[in-house]
């Protein structure tokens, strides 16, 4: 499904990224795990076509795609949620979805369908203003509308990060329910989390991958994973 080899990613003269090899197969879920500036959000960037290569290759379903741009390649199927939770905070729920539908040719009507049965509470919101939604809430109404558009593969920065633990399990259960119906790559710090989800591992550090794990015994072990970071 995604194929990074060699990749390398400066800004200005600065490296960013250094010889990135990574791979996400259909219907693997797949995390990025490492300090806070190890590279991973710029390698999410740079996948989703918002930051353009120095060096290496991107294939999504065979085909090369450097360089193309977020817009042609979320057509082509590739879904980006990003770290900050924004969303159209001024418009109301159905709203946004509403905008994700149109985006994407999908009826109004079934993209609500499509992020009410990820999250049935959202139904409640659909005529609040989406600035008045918890972080979590957000979090997951931005999932609901990359998911609107029928992602082949879905990258999500930092679903958890200054989430409550109530609001996590929402997050859990949500990217459990995603297993294996599409190719996931996850930015995520929650190493619990990693451990009960992910297919294989990547770890991140001063913007090299420095270790894969992808067996059930290396995922499991948190303590083995901590000490990587």
């Amino acid at each position: 499904m995604l194929e990074v080899n060699a990749l390398s990613v400066a800004y200005g003269k600065a490296l960013a990224l250094h010889d990135i090899n990574l791979t996400v197969k259909s219907g693997e879920m797949v995390f990025l795990v490492g300090r806070n500036g190890s590279g991973k959000t710029t390698l999410m960037k740079t996948v989703c076509g918002l930051l353009k290569p120095q060096n290496g290759t991107i294939r999504f379903k065979e085909k090369p795609v450097n360089g193309m741009p977020a817009e042609v390649l979320a057509r082509q199927g590739i879904g980006f949620v990003a770290q900050d939770k924004k969303v159209f905070s001024d418009l109301t729920v159905a709203s946004n979805i509403d905008l994700a539908a149109h985006a994407s040719g999908r009826d109004p009507k079934e993209a609500v369908d499509t992020v009410v049965s990820l999250y049935p509470e959202m139904e409640r919101f659909l005529h609040k203003k989406a600035g008045g939604l918890s972080g979590g809430q957000r979090e997951i109404l931005l999932i609901g509308r990359a998911l609107v558009g029928e992602p082949s593969l879905l990258l999500i920065d930092e679903p958890t990060e200054g989430l409550a633990a109530v609001v996590i399990k929402d997050i859990f259960r949500i990217l459990s329910n995603m297993k294996a119906e599409r190719a996931t790559l996850i930015v995520e710090q929650n190493l619990s989390l990693v451990s009960q989800l992910a297919d294989r591992v990547y770890i991140m550090k001063e913007g090299r991958i420095i270790r894969e794990m992808s067996t059930a015994e290396e995922i499991a072990d948190i303590a083995a994973l901590e000490g990587e970071l």
